[in-house]
C-alpha cells in the first residue's frame, strides 16, 4: 500500500495548453504525456474547449466536483457527466469538445495505454464499512470530499479529501465517519 498525498500531486499544463492538470500517478514513474502507460490525474475546466488527443489512449472522465460538463464527439454525438452519471470512458484519440453547464467543473481522468494497460473506474459510496476486492494488477482509492479509513493486510491508513492509494494486496476495506465518496480505478497489465 502505497499512499499518495493531494499536497505532493504534480501540477503541469495540459497537453493543448488550454489549462493545468493534477497528476495524481503515472506508470512509469515520470513519464512524460507522450510515454505513460497509464495515467491518473485531476482537471480544472473553467471554459468550454476541445480535449487533449492522446493516440492509442483509452480514457475515462468522471466529475468530482462542479454541476456537469457534456462532451460532444466528433461525429460520435454528446454525453452529459454530472454527478448522478456514471464514470464515461472514451478512445482519448477522438476529437471531443468540452461544454460546461454553467460553471466551472473539476474532473478525474484516467488513461491507459492500448494494448499495455486496461483500467476501470467506478464511483464508491461509503456509508457503512465495505470490502473492495482489488480486480486488476493495482487498485487506487481517490478520496473525494470526505475522508477515508483504509483498512489492507499491510495495515490502516486514512485518507484526506483528495488523497489516493495506491494497493496491490488482494483486497482493502473502507470506513467513514459518515457517508463518504470515493473513486476506484482497477488496473490491469496487458
Amino acid at each position: 500500500m502505497r499512499i499518495l498525498r493531494a499536497g505532493d500531486y504534480r501540477v503541469m499544463p495540459w497537453k493543448n495548453g488550454g489549462g493545468e492538470t493534477t497528476e495524481i500517478a503515472a506508470f512509469p514513474e515520470g513519464a512524460g504525456l507522450e510515454t505513460f502507460d497509464w495515467r491518473v490525474s485531476m482537471a480544472r475546466v473553467a471554459s468550454d474547449g476541445p480535449f487533449s488527443v492522446f493516440p492509442g489512449i483509452d480514457r475515462t472522465l468522471s466529475l468530482l466536483d462542479g454541476p456537469a460538463l457534456t462532451l460532444a464527439f466528433d461525429g460520435r454525438g454528446e454525453v452529459l457527466i454530472d454527478a448522478a452519471t456514471p464514470p464515461c470512458a472514451f478512445p482519448a484519440d477522438v476529437a471531443v469538445t468540452g461544454r460546461l453547464a454553467g460553471a466551472p467543473i473539476t474532473d478525474l481522468n484516467v488513461m491507459t495505454r492500448r494494448g499495455r494497460w486496461r483500467h476501470h473506474v467506478q464511483r464508491v459510496a461509503v456509508e457503512s464499512p465495505r470490502a473492495l476486492p482489488r480486480l486488476g494488477d493495482l487498485l487506487l482509492v481517490i478520496a473525494t470530499r470526505e475522508a477515508v479509513t483504509l483498512r489492507t493486510d499491510d495495515g490502516t491508513a486514512a485518507l484526506n479529501p483528495a488523497d489516493t492509494v495506491v494497493i496491490d494486496e488482494e483486497a482493502v476495506s473502507l470506513a467513514a465517519d459518515g457517508p463518504a465518496t470515493v473513486y476506484t480505478v482497477d488496473l490491469w497489465r496487458l
